[in-house]
């Protein structure tokens, strides 16, 4: 059986935007963003799975995040927000991020090289789980 997009079979019509992440143990983890009627309330679309890998007590490999603008555009990959570079920071500089190129290709960068100067460079060897 051939399963949908998740952003196909939540969001129907119009935009949408979802997660996905691999983990060390393979699991695949998926979130969407909360609608809220407060935008200061909003959380990323990659917070969901990311909450997940931390119940699991599982260390996230990989993370992609994809949306589009109504049913009938094309997909677009999201390079992770500062905010979700931190979060997904938690399990090393070497966990993985599909970037935006604009030729469309899938592209995969270690924070590192999205960020490579991230502030905890300076606590290099003081940080439990970077580096």
């Amino acid at each position: 059986m051939i399963q949908q997009p998740l952003i196909k079979t939540r969001y129907h019509t119009g935009w949408g935007g979802a997660a996905a992440m691999y983990t060390k143990g393979g699991r695949i983890l998926t979130s969407i963003a909360p609608e809220v009627l407060g935008d200061a309330t909003n959380l990323c679309i990659e917070t969901g799975a990311i909450l997940e890998a931390h119940k699991f007590n599982d260390k996230v490999t990989h993370s992609i995040c994809v949306v589009r603008d109504d049913e009938n555009s094309r997909f677009k990959v999201l390079t992770p927000c500062g905010i979700c570079q931190e979060r997904l920071l938690y399990w090393g500089e070497n966990v993985k991020a599909a970037v935006f190129t604009k030729n469309g290709e899938l592209n995969y960068k270690t924070l590192k090289e999205i960020q490579p100067y991230h502030w905890a460079i300076a606590y290099e060897g003081e940080l439990q789980n970077y580096r």
